[in-house]
């Protein structure tokens, strides 16, 4: 079968590690996915084990950001499994610094071939991106194979050995869904580490931007109140940046964090305030700076008094010079990375507006 060649025809190196072909293997379901929730609820592999998956403190968390940014691009669940399966035999779900040639991280995509700079690469979120974006560049790539989709992003040196990964590459779909909010639609729960406590947000029919918040009372740290739902009118963008925002309630805070792993064991992976504002955005296809300070000069200014969903509030120091931000997700809430000490939370407009020096609408 001849297979239709990307736009986005970039070369990935195979790590010598995940350079073996075979047949694909039998996977324990059950097993994968008890190993999923022991993992995402913090806990360690236990007893539980599952081939493929020797370091699960690592792979499950990576497998997860593979799939929630294929939910948040609108990717199918036969897209996801593309993705796991490719990131299973290219690095064996490990975001790995080296590779085949300038091969690196989770995908082992090439600098010198154009899917970002090193830095970028080694970003999970900015690698499944690009990832996904090859895959959409495949013309019918939903009717090929999980090797053929996978190969025509790819176009790796080993084009028979991802099909020996979409076993355990569907089980950890299958086991992971659950826990990712949906794309236009409701999830038991929209937190990556599938805590309890913070109910799915859906999307909402209307304008959400009205209100101060006031109405839904005392909201718990980490917690989004179960009337909330994301606006359907705001734009994809918006909606996008507000569902990955809302992925990270009950994370804890942390000064110069990066978010880029706010659930993972590494402090300087989880968010302050403008990374979380950074990131969410990231996620939509849309580029922040990292700072409160150059944040405020993103987009556009607007009134505190016409605020809509995504726009970014800031408080604290100076209208030019600001300490904090936050976003507006609507119906008068505010999703923000408060300080040492807490969580991301969401609060409400009517305690933010006496103290909003300023307001930005980036998108």
């Amino acid at each position: 079968m001849l297979l239709a060649v990307p736009i986005l025809a970039i070369g990935a190196g195979t790590a010598s590690a995940a350079c073996s072909t075979g047949g694909a293997q039998d996977v324990d379901t059950a097993a994968v996915a008890a190993q999923v929730k022991a993992i995402l609820d913090g806990g360690d592999k236990g007893s539980v084990s599952v081939p493929g998956l020797d370091d699960p403190a690592e792979q499950v968390p990576n497998a997860k950001t593979i799939q929630a940014t294929g939910v948040a691009m609108n990717i199918p669940a036969r897209g996801q499994v593309v993705a796991l399966a490719t990131a299973l035999q290219e690095s064996g779900l490990r975001n790995l610094t080296y590779g085949d040639r300038d091969s690196l991280g989770l995908f082992q995509q090439r600098p010198s071939m154009g899917w970002g700079t090193a830095n970028e690469i080694l970003d999970p979120v900015h690698a499944s991106t690009k990832f996904y974006q090859g895959l959409k560049n495949v013309s019918g790539w939903q009717s090929l194979s999980v090797t053929q989709a996978a190969q025509a992003v790819q176009r790796s040196g080993f084009p028979e050995a991802y099909a020996k990964w979409e076993p355990l590459a569907t089980a950890l779909q299958k086991a992971i869904e659950p826990l990712l909010p949906k794309a236009g639609g409701t999830s038991p729960d929209p937190s990556p580490s599938g805590s309890a406590g913070s109910p799915s947000p859906a999307i909402a029919g209307g304008c959400s931007a009205e209100g101060d918040g006031t109405d839904f009372g005392t909201i718990p740290p980490g917690a989004l109140p179960a009337e909330y739902k994301i606006p359907a009118d705001a734009p994809r963008e918006v909606q996008t940046a507000i569902r990955w925002a809302l992925g990270q309630l009950g994370t804890p805070y942390q000064w110069g964090g990066t978010c880029t792993n706010s659930h993972g064991k590494d402090a300087m992976g989880r968010c302050d305030c403008s990374s979380l504002m950074q990131q969410a955005y990231k996620a939509a296809g849309v580029t922040l700076t990292r700072t409160t300070y150059t944040q405020v000069k993103e987009g556009k200014a607007v009134s505190a008094d016409t605020l809509r969903p995504g726009d970014l509030l800031f408080t604290e120091g100076t209208a030019s010079v600001p300490e904090h931000v936050g976003m507006a997700i609507g119906q008068g809430l505010i999703v923000h990375a408060p300080r040492t000490g807490d969580v991301v939370r969401i609060t409400t407009l009517a305690s933010w507006k006496p103290r909003i020096l300023a307001a930005r609408r980036v998108v």
